[in-house]
């Protein structure tokens, strides 16, 4: 059994296509952003098997064209890598694209874990990473952990030639500093699986949630990024390079 919290039936950002988008319950990070805080327990999830999620989603398929497909995203779906490896396999034996989105936070290369990941990879087609903050005391700061081991999963996904799209929240006085948005670019540039990088600029539509939830909502003052902030930032992180998934 999977653990999920909701389900979407009409993604139209979340990988190539129109896509039944799964989220899965539980999450290890504790982003300062995060506008899912009802996301973060598993304990909170709904029961499904992979049968009753795949059956749910095929309902949708007349929607998908020729790109779409399944999306799963959180919470953090890694930590449900059993269930998940299960769901990815049979959607392939039904003919369903398969879409991971992910921190990466729950990423290891040793054990029998990594072992069940490789699987997984096989069965999955394309994956879409956020780029939390690309120095290190500022990740621990912004989402609680480290970001060594995602780094790590970004570099194994380009070893494979796994196709993944990058997205970077835009964080005013967080992410959005120049002399980040430089080494973010220059991280990217190492890579050659990219497809496509995306700037989110920040917004604090969650705030709500935290309030109900009774939790404090760190970054309760803050506004979203000014226009010409997001566009700089693309400028910077060359958004418009990364195409390739259009063709």
């Amino acid at each position: 059994m999977g653990k999920v919290f909701q389900l979407e039936s009409f993604g139209s950002v979340d990988g190539p296509g129109v896509r039944f988008i799964i989220f899965f319950a539980g999450c290890p990070l504790r982003c300062k952003y995060c506008h899912n805080p009802d996301s973060w327990n598993l304990a909170d999830g709904k029961d499904y098997t992979a049968d009753q999620l795949l059956d749910e989603a095929e309902s949708c398929k007349s929607y998908w064209g020729t790109k779409g497909g399944i999306t799963v995203s959180g919470g953090e779906p890694l930590l449900q890598l059993d269930f998940l490896l299960e769901l990815f396999t049979k959607a392939k034996q039904r003919g369903i694209n398969t879409c991971i989105d992910t921190s990466g936070a729950p990423f290891t290369k040793e054990g029998e874990w990594f072992e069940k990941f490789q699987k997984l990879m096989d069965v999955t087609d394309i994956l879409l990473m956020d780029i939390k903050h690309i120095d290190e005391d500022e990740h621990v700061k912004l989402t609680g952990q480290s970001g060594k081991n995602i780094r790590e999963m970004f570099a194994y996904l380009d070893e494979i030639k796994k196709p993944i799209w990058i997205r970077h929240v835009l964080v005013p006085g967080i992410t959005d500093k120049e002399e980040y948005l430089i080494k973010t670019r220059d991280f990217i540039r190492t890579l050659s699986n990219v497809q496509r990088v995306e700037i989110l600029p920040y917004h604090g539509l969650g705030a709500v949630k935290y309030k109900d939830l009774g939790i404090e909502y760190a970054l309760k003052d803050l506004e979203s990024p000014a226009a010409e902030s997001v566009k700089k930032a693309k400028e910077i992180l060359e958004c418009e390079k990364y195409d390739a998934w259009r063709k």
